[in-house]
């Protein structure tokens, strides 16, 4: 009789102040978040331009890379547009259905971009250590079939998680300190012991990374093994050549949602929250075609040939 009722409150919408107050701030956040999203969306277009005309590209490392280009581009839109938008308009309420469709899209895509990285490991072992068989492993049904698994995966990933985020009641106002609506921060917003079911999502999904990044650890491992074991010099460079983009994209992707993850549950705004969550959301989709373009012989020969077209037909 005498136990409490925590203040349950309907919520229909959710109030976004992950961005200062200042507007003048708010304006230069803007203004940074906005040529972010351009550059990544230029860069990851442009790969996927590539990778689907120039027929050296028509390989299945490429055709990953490509599916890759298109989970950023969707990544990194599912943010970004809203939050630019509500800083220079003034307007930060964002609906109960539409934040339970950007936890839903945030999360698919980062599912998604997670079994391609794994997918794309297991592309470069296939090539590197069982080289016989690589044309049979990564037939063209093969690389179709893993696609079209980590884009279903990823759904299905990112349906958990907003269900099991959006099914909690919440208590006390609906202010989510964060640019967009993001797991940790509406968490923080539920009635005390609301937030069991998706603890336990978030704990099988820990646990299955885990062993997913494990699994790519020994790949790796494999594969540097049998590089060193080349003779030739040249071959040994060449042969990292491909494998060092990729391993940099994993190792940006996992560390900065990690970090994002560990540091973004919090009730009040913070400038390092602000910060971690750009590193999340914007540097991955942001720096993948970077890496990729510049450190690929094959992407910027197709690079090169694009514009000397261009420039001779202008001619």
């Amino acid at each position: 009789m005498g136990d409490s009722v925590p203040n349950v409150t309907l919520v229909t919408e959710f109030l976004l102040l992950g961005l200062p107050e200042d507007r003048a701030l708010q304006g230069l956040c803007a203004g940074v978040f906005l040529l972010t999203y351009l550059a990544a969306v230029t860069g990851n277009l442009l790969i996927v331009a590539l990778t689907s005309a120039d027929l050296r590209l028509q390989t299945p490392m490429y055709f990953f890379l490509r599916n890759l280009s298109l989970v950023d581009i969707c990544f990194i839109s599912a943010t970004v547009p809203k939050s630019v938008a509500g800083a220079l308009t003034g307007s930060h309420a964002i609906s109960f259905r539409g934040c339970a469709a950007q936890v839903f899209l945030v999360i698919a895509f980062a599912g998604a971009e997670f079994a391609l990285l794994l997918v794309m490991s297991y592309d470069r072992h296939a090539a590197i250590c069982r080289p016989l068989h690589y044309s049979v492993l990564m037939s063209r049904a093969a690389c179709v079939r893993m696609a079209a698994a980590s884009w279903l995966g990823g759904c299905v990933y990112g349906s958990l998680h907003a269900a099991g985020t959006l099914s909690v009641r919440f208590c006390g106002p609906s202010v989510v300190h964060q640019f967009f609506c993001d797991i940790p921060s509406l968490l923080a917003l539920a009635c005390p012991g609301e937030q069991r079911l998706e603890f336990a999502f978030i704990a099988g999904s820990c646990g299955f990374s885990l062993v997913c990044f494990l699994l790519m650890a020994v790949s790796y491992a494999q594969i540097f093994a049998a590089v060193l074991r080349i003779p030739s010099a040249q071959g040994r460079a060449k042969t990292f050549s491909t494998c060092l983009p990729h391993l940099s994209v994993v190792a940006l992707f996992l560390s900065s949602g990690f970090i994002a993850y560990l540091g973004s549950a919090s009730k009040s705004p913070s400038s390092l929250n602000l910060f971690i969550s750009a590193l999340y959301s914007l540097l991955p989709p942001s720096l993948n075609p970077v890496i990729y373009s510049l450190r690929n012989r094959d992407m910027k020969l197709a690079l090169g040939k694009l514009f000397g077209e261009k420039s001779s037909a202008d001619v």
